[in-house]
């Protein structure tokens, strides 16, 4: 099993509206072929990184995940919160940044 982990860093103002997104994702994971589940882990000190967890069956998946259209459709809706920052001439409301990992153990 592969495991890949987004570290996402998220201004205090937008945590909100992150979590937001996730609330009301569309999805388009879910289709994928190789995935097997996701977690959101939110922090539980103010201003520290959420986690996001995503399980597949092996590092290929996931990566055609991050290759596909449904990739973009289930991400445009940050990627154009960030996109209308940078037009502002703000810093990006979140940051973000994968590690990836075998599973040795359960």
């Amino acid at each position: 099993m592969f495991v890949a982990i987004n570290f996402i860093d998220c201004d205090v103002h937008y945590q909100e509206r992150f979590e937001e997104l996730f609330q009301s994702r569309a999805g388009e994971i879910d289709t994928m072929p190789g995935f097997q589940r996701m977690e959101v882990l939110r922090p539980l000190e103010n201003g520290g990184e959420y986690l996001i967890m995503s399980h597949w069956d092996d590092e290929e998946s996931f990566k055609q995940w991050t290759k596909s259209n449904a990739f973009i459709k289930g991400h445009s809706r940050g990627f154009e919160d960030i996109r209308k920052a940078k037009e502002a001439g703000q810093k990006p409301p979140m940051r973000s940044s994968f590690k990836t990992y075998n599973i040795i153990s359960q």
